[in-house]
């Protein structure tokens, strides 16, 4: 098991940002699926919990077999899809990916958002209990992002909203901004199998890093065409581009039911949890060809695994983990695939 704290600030209140994540993760999603490849949503309805009190429940499945390298395909069935499930308490929320295919694989991201920079490191003290985790501060503007999911228009570093006069964001942003919110995000990534256990942890780690800087990147940089919106509105819109999301990757009849009324906990066991950060974060082939710009490096690109034996049978492989995370895991450039495909 492999623990991290991750800590996202953006230039917008707690209460803002309620609207902002959902209008964010409906429109990325389908925006990055296709037909048979995708995120599919299953279940999207009220939840009643006695701890939490009201909130949202999600099941979504994400395909990803297209995304996986030949060696992969060859020994995962033809539809293969990760579940993620998810409990809505917002400003606290819980989200968990499993894969029925790698019963000893897991990603458990436990997130609260509070209105600073930051700043609070007591904030999963009754959740770590006593547990080591790194923090690790990704800047939405500043931090290196996949040159594959980069557009001009979503760079931060020159990027002004028209309706909140918020940006263009400095290298020292987060010390003069106002308003100023935190995404607090703890999250625990198990892959339980002997000699691969620590690397492909690490790995995945990586991709999640690179999940959250793209998400919340895209919450800032589409604020002016959600910040208007009310609960109800962006409600509706999640449940029509959900509809259309499941029909374009060939889900007929959709799938999807939003229902009005709160379902019991006894419904739906689970933890109490919200929405998750995009699972799908590969781009679209127009991207725009960066500028220079100073980044902070992020952690290695590649994952190299040990090389198989002539005579043995193949592992569960690793990179089912890796592209996990709204289809988020294709190798980083030609070299990294090649690299996949030889192992």
């Amino acid at each position: 098991m492999l623990l991290k704290e991750y800590r996202i600030c953006m230039p917008l209140t707690v209460e803002e940002y309620r609207i902002g994540q959902l209008y964010m993760i409906s429109k990325h999603s389908h925006e990055q699926s296709d037909r048979g490849e995708g995120v599919e949503v299953v279940q999207n309805e009220p939840f009643e919990d006695p701890a939490h009190g009201q909130g949202q429940f999600t099941e979504k499945r994400v395909y990803l077999n297209s995304k996986l390298p030949s060696w992969a395909r060859a020994v995962v069935p033809k539809i293969f899809y990760v579940t993620e499930k998810a409990w809505n308490y917002y400003p606290y929320t819980i989200t968990e990916y499993t894969c029925s295919f790698l019963p000893k694989f897991s990603i458990h991201i436990e997130t609260k958002y509070e209105d600073n920079k930051g700043c609070n490191d007591n904030i999963f003290d009754s959740e770590l209990k006593e547990q080591e985790r790194e923090v690790c501060f990704i800047d939405i503007a500043y931090d290196e992002i996949p040159e594959r999911y980069y557009k001009e228009s979503e760079d931060l570093r020159y990027f002004k909203s028209q309706k909140t006069s918020r940006g263009v964001l400095p290298e020292d942003w987060r010390d003069s901004q106002e308003p100023i919110m935190c995404s607090y995000k703890l999250v625990t990534v198990k892959f339980e199998v002997w000699g691969l256990q620590t690397r492909v942890e690490q790995f995945i780690h990586k991709v999640v890093r690179d999940v959250l800087l793209l998400g919340h990147r895209q919450a800032f940089a589409w604020v002016d065409e959600w910040i208007d919106m009310t609960m109800d509105e962006v409600r509706e819109f999640e449940r029509t581009i959900q509809q259309a999301t499941n029909q374009k990757i060939g889900m007929f009849p959709p799938s999807i039911s939003i229902s009005e009324t709160p379902l019991s906990s006894c419904a739906l066991s689970g933890p109490a949890s919200a929405p998750s950060t995009p699972m799908c974060t590969d781009a679209p082939e127009f991207l725009s060809v960066p500028k220079d710009r100073p980044r902070k490096k992020s952690a290695p690109e590649s994952l190299t695994l040990p090389q198989p034996t002539p005579s043995a049978a193949p592992q569960d492989p690793p990179l089912l983990v890796s592209n996990h995370l709204h289809s988020a895991t294709q190798p980083s450039s030609n070299s990294d695939q090649a690299q996949l495909e030889e192992d």
